[in-house]
């Protein structure tokens, strides 16, 4: 062992813990101060945390943020461009953004290709190490190259001294002091109809109800790594209104008695880990998580770890692989403890729901879909961004009415109800009401809530594949048929001719045999142009 590089080492950690569930925070660390991952560093973090090289090696390698380079390889430049492709951003030009940067960019800088940074709505987007540049051009991602600390400071939110002068805290102080019983909060939430709005639209009041069903110790997880290509929500909220998240995570907490949460934030939002780190002291010093202790961890670029199995396996410095089940994590999940996983938005409306009432909610929505819906609008339309309207909207409500219509000179022609993995939908079908489940029956569902608007002058073949390659580079890999059926899939779309009778028997293989939603989920944009725009494959 390299002396330096130990003493390195341990200086970087200082007195943190040397426990396994903080493998990757630690990788972050050297990640940050050494720009990459030595095999020296790594060797000197295995011994130190007293793990297997092998173990650090698999972590380490796994997530797209960490630099990992041999001892023979070249560290890479010290500055990297990442520029983002997923299809909003293709839509707006970052395919041509590439090439000017090509020719813009010199010195020591690495450009390369990244997927869904969360700014689908300011597209196209790059980032500069940490710092993002919305409606990148080659010379405003020069500038942020010459000054990365320029103009990229702390959003504009609402901190704890002003959310706490509107109210906020009094309901968890309640809850804490026994004014309010789990029971009656968890019915509240049931008469709301109040959902998972992560995607998968469980009833909340009913997971809590499980999850307290179970024997403790509990844990509780908040999901705040939405990945998802088009989704951009949960940014929103936590950018503007972190209290409001933070008092209904602890609500949640409280009432399933969870002896601590863990945060688990995307590593594309470091200005949202800041705010978080210093509002979260302010709540700890307030004296309201008494009775649970409050984990904020960095995601490393895993889409993968949006699944619940599979980031509560980073949580515990693992490779984000999504888990079998059963046994579900409400029963065996956080270090084998029955544990509540929740989405951002989710805990936002749990304050307004216990204190106006779960009629209040429920008649924010339209006949037979209760509830308000945040809406991540991004694509060919005049006014992109975040919609909160009422359930059971339709798409083209959202574009004429929220969204000011479609860009000018574009024809509204398709668009996606739910992100990449929602499927696809033509102008022809943008009256059907979006909610969960009202889109079952056509191959597709609103997921995240993330609506993706394309017109006359996309190429659905381009938008297809666009979405495949994202769900090719992002598989984790453990299983076959998403693994190479991705990698398949995608050659096979970017032929001239489709071979339509062979994909549709890739896809289901891929849709019945893998192991999580993102395998089973990817042949859904393909399936809805194989089926709805068979014209434009001719």
């Amino acid at each position: 062992m390299e002396t330096g590089a130990r003493k390195e080492i341990r200086a970087l950690l200082g007195s943190a813990p040397r426990r396994r569930d903080l493998l990757i925070e630690h990788l972050h660390l050297i990640q940050d101060r050494y720009g990459c991952l030595s095999a020296r560093h790594l060797a000197a973090l295995a011994e130190e945390m007293r793990l297997a090289m092998t173990e650090v090696y698999e972590v380490a390698t796994f997530y797209a943020h960490f630099d990992v380079v041999a001892e023979d390889e070249t560290p890479p430049p010290a500055v990297t461009v990442r520029v983002c492709d997923s299809l909003a951003c293709q839509m707006a030009g970052a395919d041509g953004l590439l090439k000017g940067l090509a020719a813009t960019l010199d010195g020591d800088v690495r450009v390369a290709r990244a997927p869904c940074m969360g700014g689908c709505d300011k597209a196209p987007v790059a980032a500069v190490g940490h710092s993002q540049v919305y409606h990148a051009s080659p010379n405003s991602v020069a500038a942020t190259v010459a000054d990365p600390g320029a103009g990229h400071g702390l959003p504009d939110y609402r901190d704890m001294d002003a959310y706490v002068a509107d109210g906020g805290y009094a309901l968890l102080r309640q809850c804490l002091d026994g004014g309010r019983t789990a029971d009656d909060l968890i019915e509240t939430l049931g008469d709301s109809g109040l959902k998972g709005l992560g995607g998968a639209g469980f009833p909340t009041g009913r997971k809590w109800s499980i999850v307290r069903s179970y024997p403790g110790p509990r844990l509780m997880a908040l999901n705040a790594d939405e990945g998802e290509p088009g989704t951009f929500k949960d940014r929103y909220f936590l950018e503007r209104d972190p209290h409001r998240v933070i008092e209904g995570m602890l609500i949640a907490s409280w009432a399933v008695e969870a002896e601590a949460v863990y945060i688990y934030l995307r590593d594309e939002y470091p200005a949202i880990r800041e705010l978080l780190l210093a509002e979260l002291a302010k709540v700890e010093a307030a004296g309201l998580t008494q009775r649970t202790q409050v984990h904020l961890r960095r995601g490393a670029g895993a889409y993968i770890c949006g699944e619940e199995s599979a980031m509560i396996e980073s949580i515990e410095g693992k490779r984000g692989l999504p888990r079998h089940r059963p046994p579900y994590v409400a029963e065996e999940g956080l270090f084998g403890r029955p544990t509540l996983v929740q989405n951002v938005e989710t805990m936002y409306w749990v304050r307004d729901i216990v204190e106006k009432g779960p009629k209040w909610f429920a008649d924010q929505g339209r006949v037979g879909h209760p509830g308000l819906r945040t809406f991540s609008v991004s694509g060919r339309v005049r006014a992109p961004g975040v919609k909160m309207v009422p359930a059971g909207i339709t798409a083209r409500e959202l574009i004429d009415d929220h969204c000011g219509g479609m860009a000018d000179g574009h024809a509204f022609k398709g668009y996606l109800p739910g992100g990449a993995s929602g499927g696809i939908l033509p102008a022809s079908m943008a009256d059907i009401p979006l909610d969960f489940g009202t889109l079952d029956e056509y191959g597709c569902f609103v997921g995240s809530h993330a609506v993706m608007v394309f017109s006359d002058k996309d190429d659905i073949r381009d938008v297809a594949v666009n979405v495949m390659r994202f769900f090719e580079d992002e598989s984790c890999g453990q299983c076959t048929p998403c693994r190479v059926g991705c990698e398949k899939a995608v050659k096979l779309m970017e032929n001239g001719q489709w071979d339509q009778s062979l994909l549709r028997e890739l896809g289901e293989a891929m849709r019945d045999a893998s192991i999580c939603g993102l395998g089973q989920a990817a042949p859904n944009p393909l399936f809805s142009v194989l089926d709805r725009f068979a014209e434009d494959l001719r």
